[in-house]
């Protein structure tokens, strides 16, 4: 599956990090010797994306305000999601919508 030119693998695992978190945690091993800038990047945008799902599901126990923040925050969440998955298929390095700067402030040191 990986090849041996270097933008292309990165940009292999920049995708593979999009794609649930046992794909994040793939991406992570996979980059950790190479650290390929394009995957770094996504790896710590979907990290974001996950630890933010983890704060909407606290959320969601509180009850029927944390229902109507979660219910919208997972919405957000899909669309972010999908527009990463989409960024890192094309090749590009752009911040998610909303919280993307924010995640690579958090998650520089990965």
């Amino acid at each position: 599956m990986m090849t041996s030119n270097p933008e292309v693998e990165g940009k292999q695992i920049g995708v593979i990090a999009y794609l649930t978190v046992i794909g994040l945690i793939a991406a992570f091993i996979l980059n950790m010797d190479k650290k390929y800038p394009f995957a770094q990047f996504h790896i710590r945008q979907m990290l974001g994306l996950f630890v933010t799902g983890l704060a909407l599901s606290f959320v969601s126990w509180v009850p029927f305000v944390g229902w109507l923040l979660a219910i919208v925050g997972f919405f957000l969440m899909i669309y972010m999601w999908i527009i990463g998955l989409l960024a890192a298929i094309n090749g590009e390095m752009k911040p998610l919508p909303v919280l993307g700067d924010k995640y690579e402030e958090w998650f520089k040191n990965l």
